[in-house]
């Protein structure tokens, strides 16, 4: 029997009202598992209503109320992250290892979320003027919500919700409908943890129902990871109707690696920037730019490991690699590699054609690994979101660095050498937001924030850290003063007002 899975809205399972669903694949056997609903223009604004009426308690209850649910729902989700993991595995098709560390990462945030009475205190200057004190104070939005990509069905959620409801704020979420069972178990969990109805809600489909999210006038702000056409839209169309808006776009990831690198550790963080997840993250290493005379040596330590990797389902314990999420985003990521020659790249190892014995029908690509590509070749210029990996030479550091300033996108970099001069120049001059330095996916922490530039963010707020909080509140100054019955009266004064 088919699986369904429904909408969340005030704290319940909400059957599709519309009676239209979309399909969800397992990628490892190309079977359809499961279907999803898609909700209407009406099953959106009964969720968003939903939320709007627990805002009304909910951003007034004490800091102490919410951030007791978050611990209880910390635990929940540490005691279930291996069910969580089936879940992603199952409908994304990453191996379990790498939906563990999808977890665990998302689970940082709900650290941090735990801790928001920190980051919620105000400010206060006393005597500023005779008798007048002024303080600032950070207040919720009201309801936000979170459009989701379905490489993170897990964690990228968790960069949203647990800060923006221990702020205050309610949440409708709009999980990819590729992967769709995580968000509605986080739900579970959440409701478990004691949060009140409606404060949490998620809502499946496709366009329609991230234009309703875009476009109601009760939606306050809204938070997008994704590609960078559709955090362009989200951006423009979400600013047009005035909210708030963090969308987090694509990206080409570069990694530079310079003639004093530790080659060996170069082509490991490589291979496992490259290739972990299928490539299938807006944070992989997409292209290494070789710098001098390395680059012969850098690829043959690059080819010997990737040849090694072993690709196969998920949930086989066995498996480094699993496969793409559909078959229409496999086929698109293989016409880049057969495309690579005729734009004069050499290719060193070809990927397609790869399939699993037992499960043909599986979403399958293997390795792909090309050499001397140059800038102008389409598997260069786009996100490919696969296991391809570009390798480009360059004769000194400042060719390689225009090559990095020169794409339009900037989420992450890194380097690798073993020269501090040269590492420190480097995280100055390189137009992108999150920089290694010999850690090839420098992900932030949860304490920091994530977030590009250029193509790859729209709006003015990084995602999580304190840049997520400042997000999810608005800032408020309150100027008071408390006449002493002894004062005179003032009188009227029409001047501006002066401190002194």
């Amino acid at each position: 029997m088919t699986k369904i899975v429904n909408h969340w809205i005030g704290g319940k399972t909400a059957e599709g009202a519309s009676g239209t669903y979309g399909p969800v694949t397992n990628p490892a056997t190309g079977e359809v598992t499961t279907k999803v609903a898609f909700a209407s223009v009406e099953e959106v604004d009964a969720a968003v209503a939903v939320a709007k009426e627990a805002f009304l308690s909910w951003g007034q209850s004490s800091l102490a109320t919410r951030t007791s649910i978050l611990f209880r729902f910390r635990a929940l989700l540490d005691a279930h992250r291996d069910e969580i993991a089936e879940l992603i595995t199952a409908e994304h098709g990453k191996v379990h290892s790498d939906a563990l560390g999808e977890v665990a990462r998302g689970l940082e945030i709900v650290d941090l979320a735990c801790g928001i009475s920190v980051q919620l205190k105000g400010e206060l200057s006393t005597q500023v003027a005779s008798r007048v004190d002024v303080a600032s104070i950070r207040q919720p939005l009201g309801v936000v919500a979170g459009i989701t990509p379905f490489n993170f069905p897990a964690m990228v959620p968790m960069w949203m919700f647990p800060l923006a409801i221990a702020c205050g704020n309610t949440f409708v979420l709009k999980p990819s409908e590729k992967d769709p069972s995580a968000s509605v178990r986080l739900a579970e969990l959440l409701a478990e943890a004691g949060l009140p109805d409606g404060v949490f809600n998620v809502v499946h489909g496709d366009k329609v129902a991230v234009d309703r999210l875009l476009e109601h006038p009760d939606v306050k702000a809204v938070s997008f990871v994704g590609s960078t056409p559709i955090a362009r839209y989200i951006h423009t169309t979400a600013s047009a109707n005035g909210k708030r808006v963090q969308a987090l776009g694509g990206a080409k990831n570069h990694m530079l690696v310079l003639p004093d690198a530790d080659l060996d550790a170069a082509a490991d963080a490589a291979v496992s920037a490259a290739y972990g997840s299928a490539g299938e993250r807006c944070m992989a290493i997409s292209a290494v730019v070789a710098v001098g005379a390395i680059g012969d040596e850098l690829v043959e330590k690059i080819r010997e490991r990737a040849e090694k990797i072993k690709i196969g389902p998920g949930d086989d314990p066995t498996s480094e690699m699993g496969p793409l999420i559909t078959k229409a985003h496999r086929d698109k990521v293989a016409s880049y590699v057969a495309g690579a020659a005729d734009e004069g790249a050499e290719v060193v190892l070809d990927g397609t054609g790869y399939t699993v014995d037992g499960h043909e029908d599986g979403h399958w690509i293997g390795i792909s690994l090309l050499d001397r590509v140059p800038t102008s070749a389409k598997a260069y210029q786009d996100e490919i979101f696969g296991p391809v990996l570009c390798v480009l030479r360059t004769e000194t550091y400042e060719e390689a660095l225009e090559i990095v300033n020169s794409s339009p996108f900037g989420n992450g970099t890194a380097i690798f050498t073993r020269d501090g001069g040269a590492a420190r120049r480097f995280q100055l001059e390189v137009e992108a937001g999150m920089v290694g330095v010999n850690v090839p996916i420098p992900v932030p922490v949860g304490y920091h924030s994530f977030g590009g530039w250029k193509d790859s963010l729209f709006g003015d707020h990084h995602i999580y850290g304190n840049d997520g909080t400042h997000f999810y509140t608005r800032g408020k100054v309150v100027t008071t003063r408390w006449p002493d019955p002894a004062d005179a009266p003032t009188g009227v004064d029409l001047g501006f007002p002066r401190n002194h």
